[in-house]
């Protein structure tokens, strides 16, 4: 079982802004500071749903070919090549994208290891440079830390859950 990391800036209620004896200063401070909360509430909406269209699209690629992708979306959805190895971040991208469960920092080294392997071995230890980039992709808004009930911290990406079921658990990694 695996729980949400809280406390957020979109989670806190609204804290009371202190009196400095100016209301309009504190009225016009209120709702900018409501107008900040709302606007972040739609960013992580829009990168849910960008998570969910680009995980659809390279579904799809991975069924049909990359053949059916134009050069703008090979390159959106980072599958274009251009000749030259992969790069870290976008390595783990990819792997998180396709995963259909919360993965370890450990469970992305693997794939990794699996799909090109030369990559880990420019890194001296490769499961705190998979962890770091996990970490700047939470930031990025494009992947959700989780901690499953083993106590061990994972990451998935972050897409919309389906209308007509619950949200995604992810109960399986070690």
């Amino acid at each position: 079982m695996e729980s949400v990391r809280s406390g957020s800036v979109l989670e806190r209620p609204s804290e009371k802004i202190e009196s400095t004896g100016n209301g309009h200063v504190e009225q016009v401070v209120r709702q900018a500071h409501d107008e900040l909360r709302q606007l972040l509430q739609q960013r992580a909406a829009v990168m849910k749903r960008i998570g969910t269209v680009k995980q659809t699209i390279a579904g799809l690629a991975n069924l049909f070919g990359d053949d059916i992708l134009n050069e703008e979306l090979l390159e959106l959805v980072d599958r274009k090549t251009n000749g030259r190895q992969p790069g870290f971040t976008k390595a783990c991208r990819m792997i998180l994208m396709e995963s259909n469960r919360a993965m370890s920092a450990r469970d992305v080294c693997e794939q990794i290891q699996v799909r090109m392997p030369p990559m880990l071995s420019r890194h001296k230890d490769p499961t705190a440079s998979v962890t770091t980039v996990l970490n700047r992709l939470v930031e990025y808004g494009e992947a959700q830390a989780v901690l499953l009930g083993s106590g061990r911290r994972a990451w998935r990406w972050i897409t919309e859950p389906l209308a007509s079921q619950p949200e995604r658990r992810s109960d399986n990694v070690a």
